[in-house]
């Protein structure tokens, strides 16, 4: 039985409900013979009750108690015996961009901009029904982190990983970005695609809006930005020095890091996307994701075998019915003989 899979395993717990009850019977079989030997002696027991079975009394019992087990066993949602089945799936390829120069360690969002994205992108994986997802990085230069996959599991260490050393080069080349991102899809068929990029907006003069305009027009990639920070005060940009935490100096005056939400509204209206102003709130992007992003074309993924496991719930279902019903037909009462047939015995 190696190759037995259990779908509901937290169902297991209802084990402890039926030992519960089987407890319940046990007391109350006990309390009703105190209860019948106060009232009568065991003798006059017979004589006053002769038609009431205790027996029969225990194996209804026990064929309830069993049906319970068999209905949690069915519960469980067993399985074995292994077949193949052909899956098909649709879905959208969806290439995350995470800003990664420093003033994404800027703290308006807790615990900086950077870790609130990388929270954020966890969500929104954990909602994908099945699209490809990737993950670039970009500050002075975009880096592809991990190709497009269906394996989360893989995306999420990658992510782990991430942080302000994860691009080399300081400064945020937008534009840059939007071009590696577009180049990371690995076919050139037009619309299922979108690229979600997640930055505060400052760029170096890369011409992001008309990468993104490109992109779009050429190969139906629409363009997302999420907004991170304050676009009014912004918040400095810690760094460690000397086991000390100091802010980023300039010409011995402290930086102040905005979100510059133009830059990222005209890439999304260049790219055909949507422009989110998460500001200093929760990007939820889950949410973003099911409300603007999943609503675009999607296509249809390269079938694949998958190894699947027989379903036998229905047995220990079948099982615990039968019981209920042998439990139903089983009487506590003995059929008294006719009176005919006791006096001749």
């Amino acid at each position: 039985m190696e190759n037995v899979k259990l779908d509901n395993l937290t169902n297991l717990h209802l084990l402890w409900v039926v030992i519960g009850l089987a407890g319940l019977t046990a007391y109350g079989f006990a309390m009703k013979n105190r209860a019948l030997r106060t009232f009568a002696s065991a003798n006059l027991l017979g004589t006053l009750v002769p038609n009431v079975s205790r027996r029969r009394q225990v194996i209804r019992a026990v064929l309830a108690l069993a049906s319970m087990i068999f209905l949690v066993i069915a519960l469980l949602g067993p399985r074995w015996g292994v077949f193949w089945e052909e899956v098909h799936r649709k879905g959208i390829d969806l290439m995350i961009c995470v800003d990664v120069s420093r003033s994404m360690l800027a703290r308006d969002l807790a615990p900086n901009r950077l870790e609130r994205a990388k929270q954020d992108i966890r969500d929104l994986v954990a909602a994908l029904p099945g699209d490809r997802v990737g993950l670039l990085t970009f500050a002075g230069l975009p880096i592809l982190k991990c190709p497009l996959t269906i394996d989360y599991g893989f995306f999420r260490l990658v992510l782990d990983d991430v942080d302000v050393n994860s691009a080399p080069r300081g400064g945020t080349n937008l534009g840059d970005a939007i071009r590696m991102a577009a180049e990371s899809f690995d076919d050139r068929i037009k619309n299922s695609k979108a690229i979600v990029l997640i930055s505060d907006g400052e760029d170096q003069d890369t011409y992001p809006v008309d990468a993104a305009a490109k992109v779009y027009r050429e190969r139906g990639i629409r363009v997302y930005t999420i907004g991170l920070g304050d676009a009014t005060q912004g918040a400095r940009i810690p760094v460690g020095k000397g086991g000390q935490e100091n802010y980023l100096v300039h010409d011995g005056q402290q930086i102040w890091s905005k979100m510059n939400p133009q830059t990222l509204q005209e890439i999304a209206l260049a790219g055909g996307g949507a422009y989110v102003p998460a500001g200093t709130q929760n990007i939820e992007l889950d949410r973003i994701y099911k409300e603007k992003i999943a609503t675009i074309e999607q296509r249809e993924f390269e079938a694949r075998k998958v190894q699947r496991h027989h379903a036998r719930f229905q047995i220990f279902a079948a099982i615990a019915l039968g019981l209920l019903l042998i439990e139903s037909l089983t009487n506590e009462v003995r059929t008294r003989r006719p009176a005919s047939v006791e006096a001749a015995a």
